[in-house]
């Protein structure tokens, strides 16, 4: 493996123009269970399948339910940021990458420090009323019982996370297109690229150099110029930049 760290090395090194897009796997690291490993979400049991909840039609039949499981398995406050995200961060502040797309809803990219952060996904610190729109922090979501209600008008509040039969936000879309499109190099990180429409934005790169960086396989394992089977904050803990 050491030989393709290496060689990650001399692509980081030789470009300029890098964009990162990543997924579960970045996270898992810091204590975050990703949901299709055997050890991920998708295989613990629950009165509903994980799918099933975090679906639109779930919250708006279910809420009550839908609150439960989302204070139980999507909120983690001890996770900290680790290598990955970190060595993320030092690559945009060395002016390497011009852009995190994440699939990602828990912000450790910006905890670590990175500044342009495209979640595909939404994020579970931002949450709004969905009457009047004023914000809610994600300790007040976990504080409230039940159905967390808005402290200005008393309307029912959702976290910004994108949920099953809901659509992606169109701009975020269209700058991840953006940076895919006209980057030099494409990282691929943590990620099965089993979620669309989110992998199917890979299909944009027309740059020099594709890189994987995944325990398991991918679909887009065949065209990479670079593959590195192994977990994504191992290999930037061996990576050993100039530019960091």
């Amino acid at each position: 493996m050491q030989e393709r760290i290496q060689n990650l090395k001399e692509i980081i090194e030789k470009y300029d123009n890098i964009v990162f897009f990543g997924g579960a796997g970045v996270s898992t690291e810091s204590g975050i269970p990703d949901f299709r490993s055997v050890d991920g979400l998708y295989h613990q049991q629950y009165d509903y399948p994980p799918e099933a909840i975090l679906s639109h039609s779930f919250y708006r039949r279910k809420p009550e339910e839908f609150y439960r499981f989302y204070r139980n398995k999507m909120y983690f406050p001890n996770a900290k940021q680790n290598s990955a995200h970190l060595g993320l961060a030092e690559l945009e502040q060395a002016g390497k990458l011009k852009a995190v797309i994440t699939q990602n809803i828990d912000g450790l990219h910006q905890a670590a420090g990175s500044k342009n952060v495209l979640e595909l996904h939404g994020s579970t610190l931002r949450n709004y009323c969905e009457n009047c729109g004023h914000f809610h922090t994600l300790e007040y979501i976990v504080r409230a019982d039940g159905v967390p209600k808005c402290e200005n008008c008393g309307g029912p509040v959702k976290p910004d996370v994108v949920l099953y039969e809901e659509a992606l936000n169109e701009e975020t879309i269209t700058k991840s297109i953006q940076y895919i499109r006209t980057c030099d190099v494409l990282i691929i990180g943590g990620t099965s690229l089993s979620v669309y429409p989110a992998a199917g934005l890979i299909d944009y790169f027309n740059g020099d150099k594709l890189v994987v960086i995944n325990k398991a396989s991918t679909p887009r394992d065949a065209k990479a110029d670079l593959l590195i089977q192994a977990p994504i904050g191992e290999v930037f803990r061996n990576l050993k930049l100039k530019t960091c």
